[in-house]
């Protein structure tokens, strides 16, 4: 080997080894991987809250639904009820007359 040949050995030997350290020292610089890992976590963690939330607006859309059509539903048997309600006094004065006016009858009949 000529001299020429050895440094040109010893440059790229310095190049590779200058690469391996920075490698190296990218590995060892904890803080800088635990930001990037940072990053990276908030954005994931980001996309999770849309698509959950994009879950929860839907289901919550279905069940106001349901809630309307199921206080339609009892509102309309609340007032059903009530016109049940309202119709009995009147039934039980009817029937209270009517027997009032048998008895009356059948006195007069004797």
């Amino acid at each position: 080997m000529t001299a020429s040949e050895i440094q040109q050995e010893i440059d790229r030997t310095r190049e590779r080894l200058g690469e391996t350290v920075e490698e190296l020292a990218a590995k060892a610089d904890v803080k800088a991987r635990a930001k990037e890992k940072a990053v990276e976590m908030k954005a994931k963690a980001q996309g999770k809250a849309t698509e959950v939330s994009g879950l929860v607006k839907g289901k919550a859309a279905g069940v106001s639904g349901l809630v309307k059509d199921k206080a339609t539903d009892v509102s309309g048997r609340v007032k059903q009820n009530q016109a049940v309600q309202r119709r009995w006094p009147l039934a039980a004065a009817v029937a209270g007359v009517l027997a009032v006016g048998i008895v009356v009858w059948r006195r007069r009949k004797t």
